[in-house]
């Protein structure tokens, strides 16, 4: 009898089939009997997926005629050898296998449930065979149509014109590895990009975040209004299929008139129609004359049309 620990089973079995993040059912049996299964939350349609098992014999006597039967009320979801059967586990005594399941290529999204069939023969002082025990287990699979990426953006809430800021996105896969994989960021035609705005790498494991640094440079053009700034996220890759597939994502940056007094994210500050770099010291700041903030106020006070009174 081939015995194998949990972790080993499950390293084995989940690495093989690469599906998505696995999730554990454990129970303990009529004399002490602890099973475990392991099986995936959820999986592609089209795609094979194992369940499994690892029992342990924490009990006084032997167990004997120990079978695991698998099944499935549906035909989106499948086995061809869906039995695992055990002649005798002494106490102190474990086991571990795998029964292989696969789901159909036209199978509809959503959550599923397997049904195990769990049964041994206790022996009495390991001599004497009581009836037999029996439970069923229910297992929950979601299934879905297409691997799901994640796309994350950290932006900030506005941008304004003649400036530069960070434009961090994060992907993330969350059932299989990927290859090939390329990220485009697609700016209006008023932004910039400090760097490269395209993006390759080789592979990404699932569950992985990727997390990619960018700098965008808005327009020296001044803006009256505001308005939003459309940007396009696009991600090409190869799945465990062998298949290229793209996805994307769009988000939004509010452009806004710059105020009378801005800092910057790296440091700088304007005031007025006057930028001071970053390494210019607060000292400096401070030290503007008053006569010149004066000044800058009342040229845009200049700028703004004045209200007439209404005669009575």
């Amino acid at each position: 009898m081939k015995k194998l620990t949990l972790a080993f089973v499950a390293m084995l079995a989940f690495t093989t089939f690469g599906v998505a993040q696995a999730a554990t059912i454990k129970q303990t049996m009529e004399g002490s009997m602890d099973v475990t299964i392991t099986h995936p939350d959820s999986v592609i349609a089209g795609e094979d997926f194992p369940l499994s098992f690892f029992i342990q014999n924490n009990g006084w006597e032997d167990k004997q005629e120990i079978k695991i039967q698998a099944s499935s009320q549906i035909d989106y979801l499948a086995s061809e050898n869906s039995t695992l059967n055990i002649e005798r586990l002494s106490k102190g005594g474990s086991y571990g296998a795998t029964i292989e399941f696969s789901s159909s290529a036209d199978a509809q999204p959503g959550t599923y449930y397997l049904n195990v069939l769990y049964s041994h023969v206790l022996l009495s002082n390991n001599e004497t065979p009581l009836s037999a025990f029996q439970k069923n287990i229910a297992i929950p699979v979601g299934v879905k149509s297409q691997e799901e990426i994640q796309i994350n953006t950290i932006t900030p809430s506005s941008i304004f014109p003649n400036a530069e800021f960070p434009f961090d996105v994060e992907i993330i896969s969350k059932d299989i590895d990927l290859d090939d994989l390329v990220v485009e960021i697609q700016a209006p035609a008023d932004v910039t990009f400090r760097g490269q705005a395209m993006h390759t790498f080789s592979s990404l494991q699932k569950d992985t975040p990727l997390l990619i640094h960018s700098q965008i440079i808005t327009s020296p053009a001044e803006t009256t209004t505001e308005h939003k700034l459309p940007f396009e996220i696009v991600v090409k890759y190869t799945d465990d299929s062998g298949t290229e597939k793209t996805t994307a994502k769009t988000v939004s940056l509010l452009l806004r008139p710059r105020t009378f007094m801005e800092f910057t994210t790296d440091g700088g500050v304007w005031v007025g129609g006057i930028f001071l770099a970053p390494y210019v010291s607060i000292g400096t700041l401070v030290g503007i004359p008053a006569g010149a903030l004066f000044s800058l106020a009342i040229r845009r006070l200049k700028k703004k049309p004045s209200r007439k009174r209404k005669s009575k």
